[in-house]
């Protein structure tokens, strides 16, 4: 499991299945062999229930890339074609072993009955869940339709906007997970307002959301490396559409689930290494992955963003990925990203 700190607001600290052990934010140590460089990452690159217009189901291509439609006020910064859903399924899994192999950290009941998946993107996170609570019954909602359709009998998949009024009744959830929404949100408490409503007394949310900042504990990432300059490119194009990307360096999510009224709040914060330098195993394993994630489509993550932020062309973005993904395989720079996982319960005295 990758290195973690806790946070807590409430008055107790749950005990069964689900929850994460507190742990520390130890340095990562660089391997021995990080010149050596074997990775196997290393080369190139249903149903709807809407609340929305049908503009929704429109795209957009830029510099050859499908995008979600920008109409009306539902938008996402990173295409939504094939290339990047291959990258966010490996993010999925990398994710999972941050995790220790978790799908949550909420200390939830083998009995669940409904559970949502806000933004569930390819639907992979959904899926797996389903797999492992059979008897519930999922459903992951996001604005782009890019879901499989074989899947397991008790999920299902729907077309919403999470930034508008959500097509759920109030009480009606036990469970609302929401992950990786950073630059897409420009109202967190409304956000959390509608997971309250929806979530049943004693029912759970869970956010997962990262920082786009790379960093590194022994100043392996020098201020004028790519790997330094991309949090900045992603915190200005937030900046300029007023939809964040310092959701971990502000908090917002446990101060939304605060100001909604969620009680017991808890919080992990993980470091995630970026490339195989790490001389731990488990550790190496989900740099790998990242390194993996980042390969299979980094002109994706960086066309949109940088051309807000930056006013980059389509080569300016080439050049600096190239550097960028020189900078990842080199081993060099020790760089990792931190992770922040934050749930709340809803009190059960709530009607």
């Amino acid at each position: 499991m990758a290195d973690e700190t806790a946070h807590r607001t409430g008055s107790k600290s749950p005990t069964e299945p689900g929850s994460s052990p507190p742990g520390n934010e130890a340095p990562l140590e660089a391997g021995d062999n990080a010149a050596d460089d074997d990775s196997a990452f290393g080369s190139e690159p249903t149903s709807s229930t809407t609340s929305i217009t049908s503009s929704i189901l429109e795209y957009r291509t830029v510099h050859g890339r499908r995008y979600h439609s920008d109409r009306g006020d539902a938008t996402y910064w990173a295409p939504n074609d094939e290339q990047q859903n291959e990258s966010m399924d490996i993010n999925h899994h990398q994710l999972t072993l941050v995790l220790g192999g978790k799908l949550y950290l909420s200390p939830l009941k083998q009995d669940i009955q409904r559970v949502l998946d806000i933004g569930t993107g390819t639907g992979i996170w959904a899926i797996d869940f389903a797999d492992e609570f059979p008897t519930a019954e999922v459903t992951g909602t996001d604005i782009s339709v890019i879901q499989p359709q074989w899947v397991p009998p008790n999920l299902k998949f729907e077309i919403e906007d999470c930034t508008q009024t959500w097509t759920f009744d109030e009480n009606s959830i036990d469970y609302v997970h929401m992950r990786y929404l950073i630059g897409s949100i420009k109202d967190w408490p409304a956000l959390m307002k509608e997971a309250f409503r929806v979530c049943k007394p004693g029912g759970y949310v869970e956010s997962y959301e990262g920082s786009p900042d790379m960093e590194s504990d022994d100043d392996t990432v020098p201020k004028d490396s790519a790997m330094a300059d991309w949090g900045p490119i992603f915190k200005e194009a937030g900046a300029k559409i007023s939809r964040p990307f310092t959701i971990l360096h502000e908090d917002l999510a446990r101060k939304a689930m605060e100001e909604a009224g969620f009680v017991d709040i808890e919080s992990r914060d993980f470091k995630a290494p970026v490339g195989a330098w790490p001389k731990d195993k488990n550790m190496r394993e989900i740099g790998q992955f990242a390194q993996a994630a980042l390969e299979q489509d980094i002109e994706g993550y960086v066309l949109g963003v940088a051309g807000l932020a930056r006013g980059w062309s389509k080569d300016e973005v080439a050049v600096y990925c190239a550097k960028l993904r020189q900078e990842i395989r080199s081993l060099k720079q020790h760089a990792y990203y931190r992770i922040r996982v934050v749930y709340g319960r809803k009190p059960e005295d709530v009607a």
